[in-house]
């Protein structure tokens, strides 16, 4: 029987990169400069150091897609896999010291007719923003295919983006397909499908980094609006002891917040598909099987499908991430409308 399972965080230098995720539990080294850490990953082989290793229990040192080969109904459940059979999503934390570079990710469309460009579409969550911090999200209405090319190769394509405040707590969604960019000042947990391909059209005046012009402008213009999305809060539900609030409903994963109000324990109650947990304030203990084990801030757990007998506790502020994945019927329904 599988238990719940946490992993290694996978850290990655980036030039916008800082420091802050040391207070997320991740280890940086001297001097780095770490703007990524995958806290569950499952990518392809062709990525460099992209699959997560187990770090507690009786499956120490194995790799998620090992324990995926060996037991993929027992993990996934009624979840379809991604493509290449890995786990179907990638969570990260990400510190933007700068601004990330402007870019836009492969749509479904794009990714069948290009070997080695792998759909993306993500969540955000806001975990920490700086005074009059903002997110890049869309293109200006009206602006046509010409003028996005003519405007990315003058280097004058940031009056064209839509700037967005942000405060901790806030969710967006970025489909495939659509133009942003991470602003400095601010730190957010991603929940994305499971790819690595970006094409970057404005990267604030540094050098030595490639542009991906002609690729951007065929997924910015041939993208299509993604079918069942919510990408505003939902209703807030109360109980006595905990607050949740859905975040985000997209054909990949489903995001929810929850916050405990008192000191309580949340059972890990058998799910007919993987559950991702992450914990976003105070400390979370971990309680019968896979535990106890003590869950810090930025701690990601993985429930299987097939786990069973286990719970969280916290005290009265802890706050967590729920996140859940789509059923074969969701998937297809996505795929169809791609």
């Amino acid at each position: 029987m599988l238990e719940p399972l946490t992993f290694a965080p996978l850290i990655k230098p980036r030039v916008w990169g800082g420091r802050r995720l040391e207070r997320y539990g991740v280890t940086i080294p001297d001097g780095a400069m770490i703007g990524e850490a995958w806290t569950l990953a499952d990518l392809p082989e062709s990525i460099p150091e992209g699959r997560s290793v187990v770090d507690s229990g009786v499956r120490t040192g194995r790799t998620l897609r090992s324990i995926l080969r060996s037991e993929p109904g027992g993990v996934l459940g009624d979840a379809p896999p991604a493509e290449d059979g890995g786990f179907p999503l990638l969570v990260k934390l990400l510190d933007a010291r700068e601004n990330l570079s402007v870019q836009v990710h492969p749509t479904a469309r794009y990714a069948k007719g290009h070997p080695g460009a792998l759909m993306k579409s993500e969540a955000w969550v806001v975990l920490e923003a700086e005074p009059g911090a903002v997110i890049y999200k869309g293109l200006r209405r009206g602006l046509d295919r010409a003028d996005f090319a003519a405007h990315a190769q003058a280097g004058t394509l940031l009056d064209d983006l839509v700037a967005v405040p942000v405060k901790r707590g806030d969710c967006h969604y970025l489909p495939s397909g659509i133009c942003h960019a991470l602003g400095a000042g601010i730190v957010v947990a991603e929940i994305q499908t499971p790819s690595d391909t970006t094409f970057r059209v404005y990267d604030w005046g540094r050098s030595g980094r490639e542009l991906h012009l002609e690729q951007a402008t065929e997924c910015i213009f041939s993208a299509t609006p993604e079918p069942g999305v919510e990408s505003r809060p939902g209703a807030t539900i109360d109980s006595r002891n905990f607050r949740t609030t859905r975040l985000c409903s997209t054909p990949y994963f489903t995001i929810e917040r929850i916050e405990l109000r008192k000191s309580a324990q949340l059972p890990l109650t058998p799910s007919p598909s993987a559950v991702v947990w992450m914990v976003l304030g105070g400390t979370v203990e971990l309680t019968g099987q896979g535990g106890p084990r003590i869950l810090t801030l930025g701690r990601t757990l993985l429930q299987p499908a097939a786990a069973r007998g286990s719970a969280l506790h916290g005290d009265a502020g802890a706050t967590l991430l729920r996140i859940e994945l789509p059923n074969e019927r969701d998937r297809m329904l996505a795929e169809t409308h791609a």
